[in-house]
This record gives C-alpha cells, sequence and structure tokens, in this order.
C-alpha cells in the first residue's frame, strides 16, 4: 500500500522558518517526482514546488520562489521542503504528493499524503 506521510507543520511567526518532511513507502520512490501542494481555508488546492527523479530539477510556484526550497534523499525515501520567510499567506495545509510525470497540475498526481498543518500569525 502505498503511503505518503507529512510532518514537520506547526505554528510560527512570520518571518521564521519551518522544514516539513514527507516519507513514502509502497512504491518505487526514485521513479516518481514529487511535488508539495498547499490548500488554505476556503481556497483551491494549489501547487508549490515540485523536484524530479534524482533532484536534479526542481519548479516553484512564483509565491514561493526565492523563500521555498524542495530537496529529496531517495536513500531515505523523504522528500523535503525548506519553508524560509513565511508569510501568514502561506497558512495552509501542505500536501506532499507522487507523480510519473514533470508536471504541475495537481490531476496529474498518483499519490497524496494527508497533509501537514502551517500556520503563520503575524
Amino acid at each position: 500500500q502505498v503511503q505518503l506521510v507529512e510532518s514537520g507543520g506547526g505554528l510560527v511567526q512570520a518571518g521564521e522558518s519551518l522544514r516539513l518532511s514527507c516519507q513514502a513507502s509502497g512504491l518505487t520512490f526514485s521513479s516518481y517526482t514529487m511535488g508539495w501542494f498547499r490548500q488554505a481555508p476556503g481556497k483551491e488546492r494549489e501547487f508549490v514546488a515540485r523536484i524530479s527523479w534524482t533532484g536534479g530539477s526542481t519548479y516553484y510556484a512564483d509565491s514561493v520562489k526565492g523563500r521555498f526550497t524542495i530537496s529529496r534523499d531517495n536513500a531515505k525515501r523523504t522528500v523535503y521542503l525548506e519553508m524560509n520567510s513565511l508569510k501568514p499567506e502561506d497558512t495552509a495545509v501542505y500536501y506532499c504528493a507522487a507523480s510519473t510525470r514533470w508536471v504541475a497540475s495537481r490531476v496529474d498526481y498518483d499519490y497524496w499524503g494527508q497533509g501537514t498543518q502551517v500556520t503563520v500569525s503575524s
């Protein structure tokens, strides 16, 4: 059974940093593009960042570019999202997801975690 389990969410103040982790099991981790998405209250789930199979390519949403960094450790079957200079508008449930394609749209992702809450106070 495929499982993606996020961790690392919490409550922080604006300007602070947080690191999210997502550990995968039940799939060939190195064969999947891994992505991070987020969903704020009352809003649609949106793309945040993605990273290629071996970590050689990354892509970010404009809203987080320069502040967030995605990385992966295939040996640990884990993808990370380092979030710096957090803003209140970053408040959302953050989800990791896996896809066989190099894409940003949520419809192209095959597996999803349950999410971890990130709350940024002003």
